[in-house]
């Protein structure tokens, strides 16, 4: 049995970074309304209240539905049909709603709706009536286009409040949006939009990165020639200081297409009209998501506006405890699903501030700073980025105010124990530091924080509402304390309605989550339920589990290790397979700081600190030194496309990777 360990591979962390005095106040409330409705009664603490959402898991969300007054239309017979999670039974079957209109009704005209940041001193707030009356302005445009109910509309856009005015627009006409994020190439776009098959896109001349300004001009074009479009609308960057980056004609130029070409500056001088929100039912696609596509082509994945809305106001209004008066900076770009999250923060009536340029150059503290100026009660960001700060070993609570912090969001991959501890002392003692897991397929999260349960370094808190997940062995059976496989049992709206391109089969749907056990939800990652806690430590893909003996060695307890090396400044491991053999050889790829050697002497600290602190299972069979490691643009190591190269498969460098040239590097050290 592998012992239970935090991200840095030291045992089960005991100590408490944060100390509740009693269940967290919309934990409570909800408890209380659930008794009060249904007769349960559900005892005074997360574990019960957690128990009681799974074995009654259609009424839970009932129960949620009605807790955070979502607006629907319509009766249903039964909130969730019977089957199995692999049957895909739908939900509130008989309802319509719409989401941009749930989202925006409930902010107060003269708050902040988005709070643009554009460097620590320069600042655009947009108010609720403002987002109210822009969208509704852009919506009754895109209809006049001839945009349709169920219509795929595309942005390939930087987070700015436009963008959000874009997506609550499309939605707002029962439309469909999916996105993708400027830093993607050409190739990268088309392969996700092609099969959105969009009449119209957004997008955007240019934008600011590490403090300079990048001109989309051919970038933009390959995409709409890529296209079957028939309408782009264009936004201009909105910081009239940087000018133009092709002049004051730019407009004209910019697409060469003959395309219909429109500008976004047109929309905000039309006169204010009535406009009615497009009812649609729960099951509507709302989001196309797409895969990370790091070893073929993306899966566009089709969520719901029933779904989508639901678990999102859970997270937001319980596992955040989130209220009017809250400011959340969460650093994330429209290719990654945390900005379709980001965007339902909306419903609470609180603050979004976002920042589209760099959090580290040219000024490292750029995001902490805005938090500050702002008075951000919650900020998040990958995890990656944390690590940076606690390499930094900055005391930011001493130079910035950040007394108004409460929680710090982290996810994209595990946080480690580190990084956990130094955001508590240096940054915001005493917040809640969330690691949230879930993923695009979910549009959510499967766990993460909790304002009635203590922070574990190196844990996700808890298993979150309404979410029956357990860690399964290779005989499938549920198991804690050792490492397992992430499923989920039972059925949860999220889930997505099907994928592009995949027919009624739903063969590719399938294929992703439910062939490792049968009707269970199988989600890929490898983890550990802590017993004593109720809290999960997550340890990596468990595709890209690694196999020593019969053994099952997640990546994580490896870099754990290897990253306590001051000489190595990152490291990935994947596995080579041995022909006629059930075991494969462990190779371990190191890039090295500035000035360091690997040499045999580092090779042999290395491999004894792992026997030391993990098993002689985990010592790699050889240990080689490269110039880059590759990773997703959300932050994630990419290993299984390293593990494929080095097993002699071939492998498409995906758009969503961060430097997809880094896996040519990886081609000679392949068996062939």
């Amino acid at each position: 049995m592998a012992p239970i360990t935090d991200s840095n591979g030291n045992g089960t962390a005991k100590s408490s970074l944060y100390d509740p005095s009693g269940m967290g106040k919309a934990e409570d409330a909800l408890r209380q309304a659930i008794n009060k409705n249904t007769g349960a009664t559900i005892g005074p603490d997360y574990n019960s209240l957690h128990k009681w959402s799974v074995e009654n898991y259609g009424e839970f969300w009932n129960q949620m539905a009605i807790y955070a007054d979502i607006q629907f239309t319509g009766e249903c017979k039964e909130f969730v049909e019977p089957g199995s999670i692999a049957s895909f039974p739908r939900w509130f079957h008989g309802r319509t709603l719409n989401y941009t209109q749930n989202c925006l009704s409930r902010g107060k005209g003269s708050d902040a709706a988005f709070i643009t940041a554009y460097n620590a001193t320069d600042f655009v707030t947009h108010t609720y009536d403002d987002l109210r009356r822009d969208v509704e302005r852009l919506a009754r445009q895109l209809t006049e286009m001839g945009v349709v109910e169920g219509e795929g509309v595309c942005g390939f856009l930087p987070n700015t409040y436009e963008t959000a005015v874009a997506m609550f627009a499309t939605a707002a006409i029962g439309a469909v949006w999916s996105s993708a994020s400027v830093d993607f190439g050409p190739r990268g776009v088309l392969d996700r939009f092609t099969q959105v098959k969009p009449r119209v896109l957004f997008t955007v001349d240019a934008v600011r990165y590490k403090g300079k300004l990048f001109e989309l001009h051919e970038k933009i074009n390959e995409v709409v020639e890529g296209l079957e479009l028939e309408k782009v609308i264009l936004f201009k960057h909105l910081r009239p200081q940087d000018g133009s980056p092709r002049g004051d004609d730019a407009f004209s130029t910019f697409v060469r297409s003959k395309l219909v070409k429109y500008s976004y500056l047109q929309f905000e001088k039309l006169p204010d009209q009535r406009f009615e929100y497009t009812q649609v039912p729960f099951a509507h696609p709302l989001f196309i998501m797409f895969s990370s596509g790091t070893t073929g082509a993306p899966k566009a994945i089709v969520h719901s506006v029933g779904g989508t809305l639901l678990k999102h106001v859970e997270e937001h209004l319980i596992q955040e405890d989130a209220r009017p008066s809250d400011r959340m900076l969460f650093y994330t770009t429209c290719g990654w699903m945390m900005w379709n999250w980001l965007m339902t923060f909306t419903y609470v009536g609180a603050s979004i501030v976002v920042y589209e340029e760099s959090p580290l150059e040219p000024d490292q503290h750029i995001l902490i700073k805005i938090a500050a100026t702002t008075k951000c009660t919650i900020i998040g960001a990958g995890a990656k980025l944390y690590d940076e700060y606690t390499k930094m070993a900055t005391d930011f609570k001493k130079i910035y105010d950040l007394s108004s912090l409460r929680m710090i969001l982290s996810t994209g991959s595990p946080l480690k124990a580190a990084s956990f501890e130094f955001m508590n002392d240096y940054v915001a003692p005493g917040a809640v530091i969330g690691s949230i897991s879930g993923g695009t397929d979910i549009i959510g999260c499967f766990m993460g924080s909790s304002l009635s349960l203590p922070v574990v370094a190196g844990e996700c808190q808890c298993l979150y509402l309404g979410m029956n997940i357990k860690s399964y062995n290779e005989d499938g059976c549920p198991v804690v304390d050792e490492q397992g496989e992430l499923v989920c049992v039972t059925p949860f709206p999220s889930m997505p309605t099907h994928f592009l391109n995949d027919g009624k089969e739903r063969t590719k749907y399938r294929a992703a989550y439910f062939e490792r056990f049968p009707s269970i939800w199988a989600h890929g990652d490898f983890c550990v339920i802590n017993s004593e806690t109720g809290g999960v430590v997550m340890l990596g893909r468990s595709d890209a589990t690694l196999n020593r003996g019969g053994v099952r060695i997640g990546t994580a307890d490896i870099y754990a290790v290897v990253e306590r090396f001051e000489e190595i400044d990152d490291c990935i491991v994947a596995g080579q397979a041995v022909p006629e053999d059930e075991d494969e050889l462990i190779l371990l790829f190191v890039r090295m700081k500035n000035g360091a050697v690997l040499d045999d002497a580092l090779r042999k600290r290395v491999c004894t600190k792992i026997r030391e602190m993990m098993s002689p299972r985990h010592i790699p069979n050889a240990i080689h030194a490269v110039d880059d490691i590759p990773y997703t643009n959300s932050g994630k190591k990419v290993e299984m496309a390293v593990k494929k190269i080095i097993n002699g498969h071939p492998v498409q460098k995906a758009s969503s990777l961060r430097n997809p040239d880094s896996l040519d590097i990886y081609k000679k050290f392949a068996r062939v």
